[in-house]
């Protein structure tokens, strides 16, 4: 997996138990990493299984399944895209699969897939463009860490903190504003 990713900005690298998660790696990416990331796994000859969308607190989480036909393990890249502009580069040009699952994810989570050659619903109706069925109301949305498995965390960027724990209430607050004891 280092090679895969040399040079590429990482927010998070883990291994994962496959027995329990189905994959052997999760990595967390901006967005500016995503395309390279997927053309160095097609040249190492992954395929694309799927495309999907999380609805978290923190925005929507857009995970990508690959896979190999000759060696072992499962790898899912993940990429978070803000509620407020859910906007990730389109990967179709690399794996021409991914036209169907952008479209699909589009359809019911409202993420745009800059470049996407061929943006028309797919299974909405084109009547209804801005219906997103998977979108959650705002105060239903838990966070990330609580929906995915962490796993053995290999790296962690600066300020990545989506797959770290709560600090405890009290060093959450500042000194002067801790209750009295």
């Amino acid at each position: 997996m280092d090679a895969l990713l040399k040079g590429l900005a990482v927010d998070y690298l883990a291994a994962c138990d496959f027995a329990k998660t189905g994959k052997t790696w999760q990595a967390f990416l901006p967005a500016a990493s995503l395309v390279k990331a997927a053309q160095r796994l097609l040249a190492a000859d992954y395929f694309l299984e799927d495309i999907s969308a999380l609805d978290c607190a923190e925005g929507y989480v857009v995970t990508y399944h690959f896979a190999h036909f000759e060696k072992p393990g499962r790898i899912a890249l993940r990429v978070v895209a803000p509620h407020e502009a859910p906007n990730v580069p389109s990967i179709a040009h690399v794996f021409h699969g991914a036209e169907w699952h952008e479209r699909e994810t589009r359809d019911f989570h409202g993420v745009q897939f800059e470049g996407n050659p061929n943006f028309i619903p797919l299974l909405m109706d084109p009547d209804m463009a801005d219906c997103f069925p998977l979108r959650k109301d705002p105060k239903s949305r838990i966070k990330v860490r609580d929906v995915l498995e962490a796993g053995q965390v290999l790296c962690c960027a600066p300020g990545f903190g989506l797959m770290t724990p709560d600090a405890p209430a009290e060093a959450q607050a500042p000194a002067g504003d801790k209750a009295p004891a």
